[in-house]
């Protein structure tokens, strides 16, 4: 059985948690560039970046010191009043994403999906929204009814009206859907929590062909892969795609909560308050999300993850087990598909110092920070390879005790 305890701060958090989450049995108290450590002094290598926010990796002096230098200037700011914190990440955004010159501010990703389904619908006067299957776009109701799995759907239901989904990769089952009625299509270039699958190159470019010709809006959903995370600054810049819509947030202000919609000259102008938000562009997120975007440039942070990303793939492909089914992905953004649920195997990564996420019952999801070391990425993918050799019942019973 595992030999971690239930601390006084588990027990406080488990007595007055909401029960929305599936609580690991340990307490994270510090980290520094990949690492994390818990309230024991135990260290792990973090291949969760936070669900993809920590892509400049943990304890960042450069966020902390311009979060602290602007918190004693000016913390909040609505977009009633102009800001030189908000005007100058403004500025620097557009000129990442060439063709997306507005750019509306949030607090998160769900809330960006929210905005861009708003804004397609009035700009195209339609309310159909195409969506694809084993796509995740967020828990509100609007990203929900993007959303696909039945998991996170059926709750909840009935959701928004003018919702369709369509098979991810398949041009044309989208050629069907698609008509006058079509006020956006919405996908991811790589699918995250719906199994890492990146989408095909001449898919992508005949969905922005189909969306051209058939008046709908493009909206790219990179709350997970932007900002360096697959080798690109953005993933859609892979394929030279040009999204009228852009939804980017998780590690945008470096760990601070925020999100954004970037639009182009395909979205219509937008009138005063037909949408709104109290906290989106407040100055301390868009002064951590200045200092993020310098690092993710002085670093070449992208290139980065393209190499380590090529690197832990071809490392992975040398792990020979009968249980992998499939090694994909992008970048720092990978997905080892096994024959049987990944939970188990989790857990035994987890007592032996590696942390990663699941992308559906049967795939385990590496999202590390970019700023992650090879020596580091040997580690886990020697990890993997120990925990995938243990015999399935013994796997089964270790993980359920470890978890």
């Amino acid at each position: 059985m595992s030999t971690l305890t239930i601390s006084t701060t588990q027990a406080i958090e488990a007595r007055h948690t909401s029960g929305l989450y599936n609580k690991q049995p340990i307490t994270l108290v510090r980290g520094e560039g990949a690492w994390l450590w818990d309230e024991q002094g135990r260290n792990y290598i973090d291949c969760t970046s936070g669900q993809g926010v920590a892509n400049l990796g943990h304890g960042r002096i450069e966020i902390a010191r311009a979060i602290a230098e602007q918190a004693q200037r000016l913390i909040t700011c609505p977009e009633t009043f102009y800001n030189d914190q908000r005007a100058a990440l403004m500025e620097e955004l557009t000129v990442l994403t060439p063709g997306l010159d507005r750019v509306f501010f949030c607090n998160s990703g769900t809330e960006s999906v929210e905005a861009a389904i708003k804004f397609s619908r009035y700009s195209t006067g339609r309310k159909q929204i195409i969506a694809t299957m084993r796509g995740f776009h967020g828990r509100t109701m609007g990203a929900l009814s993007a959303t696909w799995n039945k998991k996170y759907r059926e709750p909840f239901e009935p959701l928004v009206p003018g919702f369709i989904h369509v098979p991810y990769n398949n041009l044309e089952a989208l050629q069907a859907a698609i008509s006058e009625e079509t006020a956006a299509v919405i996908l991811e270039v790589v699918q995250g929590e719906g199994g890492v699958y990146p989408g095909d190159p001449e898919y992508l470019r005949g969905v922005q062909a189909l969306c051209r010709e058939r008046g709908a809006l493009l909206i790219i959903d990179e709350v997970q892969t932007g900002f360096g995370r697959t080798g690109r600054m953005f993933a859609y810049q892979h394929y030279d795609l040009q999204p009228d819509l852009l939804c980017v947030a998780k590690s945008l202000a470096g760990g601070l909560p925020m999100g954004a919609v970037l639009m182009g000259e395909r979205v219509r102008a937008l009138s005063p308050g037909l949408h709104g938000s109290t906290f989106g562009g407040n100055p301390l997120a868009c002064a951590a999300a200045r200092a993020a975007l310098r690092i993710l440039q002085r670093e070449d942070l992208p290139a980065q993850a393209a190499r380590k990303g090529a690197y832990f793939m071809e490392r992975l492909r040398q792990i020979r087990s009968p249980l992998i089914r499939e090694i994909r992905g992008l970048g720092l953004m990978i997905g080892v598909e096994l024959k049987q649920k990944v939970a188990p195997f989790l857990a035994l990564m987890q007592e032996r110092g590696v942390l990663a996420l699941s992308a559906g019952l049967n795939v385990i999801r590496f999202l590390p920070p970019l700023v992650i070391r090879e020596a580091q990425l040997d580690r886990v993918a020697e990890t993997l390879e120990e925990v995938l050799a243990l015999e399935p019942v013994a796997a089964e019973e270790a993980g359920e005790n470890g978890r």
